[in-house]
């Protein structure tokens, strides 16, 4: 049984999911935070790795940072050289990594290389885009009367809760290297979503499909970020929004899938 886990990036829109539903399974949990007691480290630096690893025996690595991509790839680096030989070691990834342009990605991909060839027992799950990002996306386009969106281009959201609740569930087994990815129930353009995001909140707005040029565009619509195979997600992009559009408060989050 799992005694001791720790979780990298346990404040952000997944992290949070993660450590409440460990919680909820009544296992311990450590998460690793740059100011909070007791598990201060910074994978920046690698500072205070050392105490906040010792004992665990399983660490879920969700820190990333999409504004500077080339940081993650180091942090893993330092977490990987900080950690005891044994130690399962469950990373979040995203679908179509290992054939996408985007930079972002790309650097997942260098830590997914990372950790396989780390020697440590590890779980590797790929997901497509959060329903937060989308929103978030969404949210910022509506204001104004005009919303443009990419044509040709579809997107597959999954439920965070739900990437959460599968990621506790492989941190809790034994290591299984790379695992099926995970999307949401159903892929839907970026014109449709943008429809549902304005008929759900209220909100007034011309959704215009525009052709975007270049690499990163293309890939998108060759649809190497989706999982068609694996539609693996309970809730739907209109689901999570008419939740989020009631909910005082709420936040979209700013993680970059």
């Amino acid at each position: 049984m799992t005694e001791n886990i720790l979780v990298t990036g346990g404040t952000g829109v997944l992290g949070r999911h993660v450590v409440d539903r460990f919680a909820k399974t009544g296992h311990p949990v450590r998460v690793l935070s740059r100011t909070r007691e007791p598990y201060i480290g910074d994978l920046r630096t690698g500072a205070g790795l050392g105490p906040a690893l010792e004992g665990v025996d399983t660490i879920v690595h969700l820190a990333s940072d999409p504004r500077d991509s080339s940081a993650d790839v180091e942090a893993a680096r330092r977490l990987i050289a900080a950690t005891p030989p044994e130690t399962h070691l469950v990373y979040v990834s995203i679908v179509g990594v290992d054939r996408h342009p985007y930079t972002y990605y790309r650097r997942k991909h260098e830590v997914e290389r990372l950790i396989e060839n780390s020697g440590l027992p590890y779980s590797i799950l790929r997901t497509t885009q959060f329903h937060n990002l989308v929103v978030l996306m969404l949210g910022k386009l509506a204001r104004s009367r005009v919303l443009p969106v990419p044509a040709g281009t579809n997107f597959q959201p999954v439920e965070v809760t739900e990437v959460a609740e599968r990621l506790v569930e492989l941190a809790l087994g034994a290591p299984t290297g790379r695992v099926p990815d995970m999307g949401g129930p159903e892929i839907v353009s970026a014109a449709e979503l943008a429809r549902t995001y304005l008929r759900v909140t209220g909100g007034r707005g011309l959704v215009m499909p525009l052709p975007v040029p270049g690499r990163i565009a293309a890939a998108f619509r060759r649809g190497v970020h989706l999982a068609p195979d694996h539609p693996e997600g309970r809730g739907t992009f209109a689901d999570f929004v008419s939740v989020a559009a009631g909910r005082s408060g709420y936040e979209a989050g700013t993680e970059g899938r």
